[in-house]
């Protein structure tokens, strides 16, 4: 294209000035709104959906400072819910409703009803309408509840009155208007008197709380992340990884049934001392193995796979000593919340790679004439290879650790039972995934 034309078409004559620019600005606002006006948009109810999550996420660490052993989970009986230890009934009931334009929250509206009409279907599922412990009904709600309504005579505080507030309910309950409330509304004035009492005394409204948009500073400060360089990394670290988990909580499966406090509060600790450098502790020290702890150990696949390439029994027991307190650590790291289970799985898979590099380049010119005796020192130094490789590998970003982390890691994943799907099973000798099938297949082998 000429540059006369190019510039000619492509770009103004001459800058816009401050209000021109305005000026465009506000009509591109305009032809939006009209556009998602007109084409069905979902972004509100998309938003909630996002609220709701995140809104989750904030909770969850809120009452982490309570009680670390508190779960979480989402889509159950109510948007969110709160669980104690071994608890089988939750103990909170969220719901959340997320609103743009905050404006005030209507005694009359939907998102009032439909909050009371979901705990009702969720207390008759636990059989918890008339007696038994009563969970928290909890609706939470960018809106704001106004004076004089019981909505606002619900919410915390000293001008908190259930009996006025179920005068008031039953009132709004019983009318004929609006039309598109009435279902949800019949069913709470269908309740005994006694039910009825007891469900809005459970009812906490909590109003006014933060949009969508600013979640993130509330989200910061109650998790405890300070003001510096590496804050918004991290949480959008912690973001990332819980939106992940809400996936997995959230699957039809339901692989993961909720998420703990303790879980979160690690995943924090992970990644802010790993932004900071900060090394995982270590509590284990690498003593010499007794005969009897070794004697543990002989008819297990991790020593099978260095029998296999021909180590003597002294190699054997100091690789061992790896294996042994290397598991112990990890062990300890995981039951102290000091790293998450999928931190030491991204760890595992940077062995995996490193092994495999090794692996594929020594094992390369073997073939199937390829002697025992040669086969064999190939697998050794595939180990030997592998293990210094692995030794400086860190078994968090950014930090340092004891070199028999990572070759007790490596030999962990040399001991797991090879199955026909499994591929990222590690082994040493050319042949290991046919000596470790027959290991697997040997009489007495679990």
């Amino acid at each position: 294209m000429r540059a006369d034309l190019r510039h000619r078409h492509c770009f103004p004559t001459r800058p816009l000035h401050t209000k021109e620019k305005a000026a465009a600005r506000q009509a591109r606002r305009q032809v939006g709104n009209v556009a998602q006006a007109g084409s069905h948009s979902a972004a509100g109810q998309m938003t909630g959906y996002l609220y709701q999550c995140e809104l989750a996420l904030l909770e969850l660490a809120r009452h982490s400072w309570e009680d670390p052993a508190i779960e979480v989970r989402m889509e159950v009986l109510d948007d969110v819910e709160f669980l104690y230890g071994a608890a089988a009934d939750p103990h909170e009931l969220l719901q959340s409703k997320h609103r743009e334009k905050a404006g005030r929250l209507s005694e009359t509206g939907k998102d009032v009803w439909r909050s009371v009409a979901s705990w009702i279907d969720a207390l008759k599922t636990l059989d918890r309408l008339s007696d038994g412990p009563m969970p928290l009904l909890r609706l939470v709600t960018t809106q704001i509840a106004a004076e004089n309504t019981f909505l606002f005579q619900l919410r915390p505080g000293s001008e908190r009155s259930v009996p006025d507030a179920l005068a008031r309910m039953l009132q709004v309950a019983e009318a004929e208007e609006p039309a598109n409330t009435a279902d949800d509304r019949k069913k709470f004035a269908d309740l005994t008197p006694a039910q009825r009492y007891r469900l809005v005394a459970a009812v906490e409204i909590n109003d006014g709380s933060p949009l969508m948009s600013d979640l993130n500073p509330t989200l910061a400060r109650t998790l405890g992340i300070r003001p510096g360089e590496h804050a918004r990394a991290i949480l959008d670290d912690i973001k990332g990884w819980w939106y992940g988990v809400a996936v997995e909580s959230l699957d039809k499966n339901r692989e993961r049934a909720s998420v703990t406090a303790q879980e979160l509060q690690c995943r924090l600790e992970e990644v802010t001392d790993r932004f900071a450098g900060r090394n995982l502790p270590i509590t284990e020290t690498a003593r010499r193995l007794t005969a009897a702890e070794i004697a543990v150990y002989q008819d297990d696949l991790v020593v099978a796979q260095m029998r296999w390439v021909g180590l003597k029994d002294r190699t054997v027991a100091s690789y061992l000593r790896d294996y042994h307190y290397a598991r112990a650590q990890r062990s300890k790291w995981l039951r102290s919340f000091k790293i998450t289970e999928e931190g030491l799985e991204d760890y595992d898979r940077l062995l995996w790679d490193e092994w495999d590099h090794v692996f594929t380049r020594h094992t390369d010119g073997v073939e199937d004439d390829t002697p025992e005796e040669e086969r064999q020192a190939v697998g050794q130094r595939v180990l030997h290879d592998t293990m210094d490789k692995v030794a400086d590998l860190p078994a968090r970003p950014g930090s340092t650790t004891e070199r028999w982390i990572g070759r007790g890691a490596m030999h962990s994943l040399a001991g797991r039972p090879r199955t026909d799907d499994d591929e990222d099973a590690v082994g040493w000798h050319p042949d290991y995934p046919d000596l470790c099938q027959g290991h697997h297949d040997e009489p007495g082998d679990a």
